[in-house]
């Protein structure tokens, strides 16, 4: 879209998106011959008008499977990580962020690599996840449509019969041995991060959610008004 379009559809001027291109608040991208007029990508308009938390929920909890757009999906874990090298990126460049980019960066991958790691020949539907962000807001957004925790976790603790239970045993029992188990370590390890650092994290699964406060290692977990196969994740920082 050109930036006239743009404008009408955000609902401010062109000399403001000027402003903001500027600003790098919502970057345009150019062309012409010396790179002077200004066009902007559908996706990224709606992406910065919509929560990207509400895409992927959307998605994930939509009862009738199609696959996200390009820009938020990653149908292989190849895909999810050259896009993690270039939201590490972003983020190293981004004021206030330079001592926390890494951090950030280690607990997006390590969520997106468990849901390609514990459902490699295992979705239910569509392969791969949904990963989106917005530097603005500060967030990252991770969402699978695979088994879940708890059918993951019930490959090796049999015993395991509900989603909050499941969620409690991920994110604080050690557990030792071969994959699936590697998810719930995996997990522990973004609770000891987000202890230590201004992250905050919301993980849902099935029907329970759990939420994580910013240097604090308590965690919340309770049942949600949802139930769903696969996991959704909200990392703010």
């Amino acid at each position: 879209m050109d930036i006239r379009e743009a404008a009408v559809l955000i609902g401010v001027s062109v000399d403001t998106l000027r402003r903001w291109d500027k600003k790098g608040k919502l970057l345009a991208i150019r062309a012409g011959g010396k790179g002077t007029h200004r066009f902007y990508r559908k996706s990224d308009l709606e992406l910065f008008l919509m929560d990207p938390f509400s895409l992927a929920r959307s998605w994930a909890l939509s009862p009738n499977p199609y696959t996200p757009e390009n820009e938020f999906y990653c149908p292989d874990s190849s895909i999810f990580l050259g896009r993690l090298s270039k939201l590490e990126t972003i983020l190293q460049k981004t004021k206030d962020l330079e001592t926390d980019f890494s951090l950030i960066t280690s607990v997006v991958g390590e969520i997106g690599n468990n849901s390609f790691d514990h459902n490699l020949g295992n979705w239910l539907d569509i392969n791969g996840i949904f990963f989106a962000y917005d530097i603005n807001k500060r967030m990252v957004v991770l969402a699978d449509r695979g088994l879940g925790i708890l059918q993951t976790l019930k490959r090796v603790r049999a015993g395991l019969n509900d989603d909050k239970t499941a969620l409690k045993v991920a994110f604080t029992e050690v557990i030792t041995g071969r994959a699936p188990e590697d998810r719930g370590n995996g997990l522990k390890y973004v609770r000891k991060v987000i202890e230590k650092s201004s992250m905050s994290l919301f993980f849902g699964t099935g029907d329970a959610q759990l939420e994580q406060k910013s240097h604090s290692y308590e965690l919340h977990i309770k049942k949600s008004g949802n139930n769903f196969h696969g996991c959704l994740a909200l990392i703010r920082f």
